[in-house]
């Protein structure tokens, strides 16, 4: 099967934790632990989140004395997707031995016009108190919200239409590699009046991304992964209950938050109905397990899934003419 797994920023870098490099290396391996058994047996590709290294090189960059402005938004977008695409493409190497494995830093076209530019929500770098957030905001000339109980940065995120680098991506997969891409859901890039890329001040929903992505590759199946268990309907209340089998409908009826679980529900909810497949919501844990069906919310057009033996994959049914 061809898998596009969605790894939530949290797996890098857990709430409370110091950005530091050695933490989130350390969270890489236990991330890498869990899927290693997948791409033994599947063809996977990898996207992941960066919000909280944006955010803490966005900071460097305003405060370094050294520049006359800071790097733009997607240029540190690049920077981050180096850097924990190294953590994650040393780790499947570790664990994987003999597999050839791609870290590629790519970039995702995003429409100039699109009205996420004019009303920021995306949620990047580290979290602060109102007070130190407004004090920021006020500095450095940031747009800031509450995050839960913290509050943090906010900035453009507009909808990915395609990654660009897509059928690079199919051809690696095609070769037997597995592919780590599309971090932070791609350098976001428009096209100008004579059709030239330029990249722009934005950063792009992950989950949407790798929604897109999986469907351009035809992938049998697209797994977002977080920290917690399930979707939950009624979430927050008393009488709270998990959803482990759900159709597009269902979910797009719970009307949940777009700041946190929203736009994985969409990304998965997408995914279905485009392709018929199966998309899954669930913990980084239990990765292995929500493809056997047995953990997670399961998405499908009819809401029952019963495992792999359920699914045809679509990549292998390709006939040159």
């Amino acid at each position: 099967m061809r898998i596009v797994v969605a790894l939530g920023g949290n797996a890098l870098l857990r709430r409370g934790q110091k950005p530091d490099a050695e933490p989130q290396r350390q969270n890489v391996e236990t991330a890498i632990a869990s899927l290693a058994p997948l791409a033994r047996e599947h063809e996977l590709v990898i996207t992941h989140g960066n919000g909280p290294q944006v955010g803490v090189l966005a900071l460097e960059s305003v405060t370094d004395p050294n520049l006359s402005r800071p790097y733009p938004l997607d240029v540190l977008g690049a920077q981050t997707q180096g850097m924990i695409g190294y953590w994650l493409l040393q780790s499947l190497q570790n664990h994987l031995p003999g597999r050839q494995v791609a870290g590629l830093v790519n970039q995702t076209l995003v429409l100039a016009h699109d009205p996420a530019f004019e009303h920021p929500t995306k949620f990047v770098g580290e979290v602060y108190s109102e007070a130190e957030a407004r004090e920021k905001a006020e500095r450095y000339g940031w747009q800031v919200k509450a995050d839960g109980d913290a509050w943090r940065r906010v900035v453009a995120s507009p909808t990915p239409q395609r990654v660009v680098e897509t059928r690079i991506i199919r051809l690696l997969l095609s070769s037997g590699a597995v592919v780590v891409c599309s971090g932070g859901g791609g350098i976001p890039v428009v096209r100008d009046e004579r059709g030239k890329l330029k990249g722009v001040e934005a950063v792009i929903d992950k989950d949407l991304s790798a929604g897109r992505l999986a469907e351009a590759l035809e992938a049998d199946a697209l797994l977002v992964l977080t920290d917690v268990p399930h979707v939950m309907r009624d979430f927050g209340t008393d009488h709270a209950e998990p959803i482990t089998r759900a159709t597009p409908g269902l979910l797009r009826r719970l009307g949940a938050p777009a700041g946190s679980m929203g736009p994985k529900i969409e990304a998965a909810c997408r995914f279905v109905e485009l392709t018929g497949d199966l998309a899954a919501i669930g913990r980084l844990e239990d990765a292995a397990a929500m493809l056997e069906g047995t953990a997670g919310t399961i998405i499908t057009p009819g809401g029952d899934y019963g495992g792999p033996d359920d699914l045809t994959p679509r990549h292998e049914l390709t006939v040159e003419v």
